[in-house]
This record gives C-alpha cells, structure tokens and sequence, in this order.
C-alpha cells in the first residue's frame, strides 16, 4: 500500500494504525440500511410508483431488488472486503492480479464521482426537509405568513448550512463514534416513526384504495418506460454504484458473512420502501390527491394536507423529521466516501478531508440556489 493508503485516521486510530473497522455487525448493518435508507425511499419510490401506475411498477421493483440488486450490492461488499480499499483501489488491484489493465481503475472513479457531484443537490434538499420538519413542530404548516422564514434562496442556503454542518459533525468523529453512533441511535427511532405514521395513514385514510393501488398489479398498462423506472428505483435505493457499499466492505473483518448483511440491509432498504408508500397513499386517496403529482407530491401535496387535518402540524412535523433522519443517514454515509477518498488516494488527514469536501459540497449547494435555483428541484 501507498502511503496515501495507510494515512491516519484520526478519529479513530484508537482502534487501528492504518484504518477503523466497524465496532459490530449492528453497527455496520445499521450504517449501511441507514446509507440506503434515504430519499430514495421516502420521497422517489411514492412519487415513482405513482407516475408508473403503482402494482406492475412495485412488483418489478422488488424483482429486480432480488435479482440485480442484492447480487451486484453481495459483490460490493464482497470486493471491499477482500481488498479494504476505495473502489479506485479495489477495482485497479483486482484487474492487476486478474492480469487487466490497472484502467479498470477508472470504473471506480465513475462511481466515487456520482456520489461526490450528487452530494449538493442530496443536502440541498435535506436541509429542505429540516426545515419542514421544524415548520410542523413549530405549529407553522397552517400559518403562510410564517412560510418567508422557510422558503426563498436565505433562508433555503441557511437550513441547507445547518445540515451540512451536521452532517460534518458526525463524519469528523470518526467511523465508529461517529457514523456507525449515528446509526444505531438514529435508525430505530426512524423504524419505530415510520411504523406509527403508516398505522396512523392506513387507521385514518383511504387505506383499502392504497393496498390495491400498490400491490394489485395491472399488467395491461406494462411499458419498457415502466421497466426501466423500477430497475433505476432499484439500483438508487440500494446505493449501489456509487462506490458506498465497496466503502462500507472495506471496513468488514474477514469473519463477516456477507451473503447475510447484504440480504438484510437490501429487504430492509425494501421494507422501507413500500411502508413509505403505505404511509402516502392512504392520504393521497382519503382526499383525493393525484398519485401521479410526481415529485411535488411530498414537499406541495402533502404538506397542504397536514396543513388542514387536526394535530397536522405534529403529524406532518413527524414526517419531515422521518425524512430528516433518513436524508441524514445517507449524507453522512457519502461525505464518508467523499472523506476516504481524501485519506486513501490524496493523503489527507480525515479532519482536513471532511472539512475540505464539506466546503466543497456547500460551494456546489451555494450554486444550485443563487444560478440554476432551487425550486426547480421540488416541482
């Protein structure tokens, strides 16, 4: 290995001179359901399934979860482990023992690359998501003349500020008193949030309606469009392809059972998935709400509806910060990325990789809001 390749991890070299390993198999199983756990789940699969027709969509999805999905998130973890490097790393010395060129190398970077570009745009609408869910609590989902404190390029840029600087928090403590922490305390919390509010959604909306929407296929209205649809909801979800699960093997002791870990993180991330649309579409059919809104259906549909039910502001305040858990899980798991490429391929110490990659993350979100704006991204 390089020297870049044994830098010092600070926030943990405590535990081992060259890098952290995952404290537990919880750990590492709640850190990587929590890195696949995110939007993906709560905002893309409803709005998906709804633009695609609901049961045809949601069956293909979970085929091929099952069928391309766990193998290729198995492999993953599997190539991490083996070589406990980024996937740069990974890919460049199995194509040298393979008797490949070392280019391979550069599938790698693709990977790390999407992660890193999608990064401002992720934490730009989680601080979105903050900021709703501090809207609700605050009893301010009903109350348009609070709105100018949440929406418009200041306040935006602020709560998406906030975020990041949360986010930083986390990664600066380290693999295991930071994210894997995280984790294990967030992730319950949000397990337990997302079963309330789907027995809440199916109690009290339409909740028969949503069960044949989702789980009653209808095959006649079957297009490749609609086949695609699932198989990109299927790799997104899982964070497969961004270099984040080869990150996250590269942590595993040898004695891990991959095959196992990834069934779970992958039926997990799934569970997740179709709950979310067990929470929504009771709502959106109790009061007569297009499934197909796209993706203004969580950040206008919804937040209106809370807006007129009673205790809505709580309800829709739970929603949001259900979100903000699962945005927050997922962003720190990409800085983490963002700040081991820094540690393994340029030799920066972790505080001077996260912080610079943290930066590097708000220039892109001060761009987004101030040049191409931000509203576009919640229509």
């Amino acid at each position: 290995m390089t020297s870049a390749n044994t830098a010092v991890w600070e926030g943990d070299k405590a535990d081992r001179a060259d890098k952290p390993q995952w404290g537990s198999r919880a750990g590492f199983v709640m850190a990587a359901i929590g890195s696949a756990v995110g939007l993906g789940n709560l905002w893309r699969f409803p709005f998906q399934a709804g633009e695609n027709g609901g049961g045809a969509f949601v069956l293909i999805y979970i085929a091929f979860v099952v069928l391309i999905g766990l193998p290729v998130l198995i492999a993953e973890l599997a190539i991490g482990r083996h070589k406990g490097l980024l996937p740069v790393g990974s890919t460049r010395e199995i194509a040298v023992e393979a008797g490949r060129s070392p280019n391979w190398q550069i599938a790698g970077w693709i990977g790390l690359a999407g992660g890193v570009i999608v990064l401002p745009s992720y934490t730009m609408l989680s601080g979105q998501i903050m900021a709703y869910s501090v809207m609700g609590f605050m009893g301010d989902l009903s109350d348009p003349n609070k709105t100018p404190l949440y929406d418009g390029p200041v306040p935006t840029l602020l709560w998406f500020t906030a975020f990041i600087a949360i986010t930083t928090g986390i990664v600066l403590r380290g693999l295991k008193r930071g994210i894997e922490f995280a984790s294990v305390l967030l992730m319950p919390a949000f397990f337990v949030i997302l079963a309330g509010l789907a027995a809440f959604a199916l109690y009290s909306g339409a909740a028969s309606d949503a069960l044949t929407y989702l789980f009653a296929p209808r095959f006649n209205q079957l297009t490749p469009e609609i086949v695609l649809a699932a198989l990109g909801q299927a790799l997104f979800s899982l964070g497969v392809g961004a270099g984040l699960m080869i990150t996250f093997g590269s942590f595993l002791s040898k004695d891990e059972n991959i095959g196992s870990n990834a069934t779970v993180i992958a039926g997990a991330d799934t569970l997740v998935a179709l709950v979310a649309g067990l929470m929504i579409f009771p709502i959106v059919f109790a009061f007569g709400m297009d499934p197909a809104a796209g993706m203004g259906l969580i950040f206008g549909t919804l937040p209106s509806f809370f807006a007129q039910m009673p205790f809505g502001n709580l309800i829709g305040g739970l929603f949001f910060f259900l979100a903000f858990i699962a945005a927050l899980t997922s962003s720190i798991a990409i800085l983490m990325v963002a700040r081991t490429i820094g540690i393994q391929q340029f030799g920066f110490s972790e505080r001077n990789a996260t912080l610079f990659f943290a930066l590097l993350t708000w220039v892109g979100g001060f761009g987004i809001v101030f040049i191409d704006g931000f509203g576009s991204l919640l229509d």
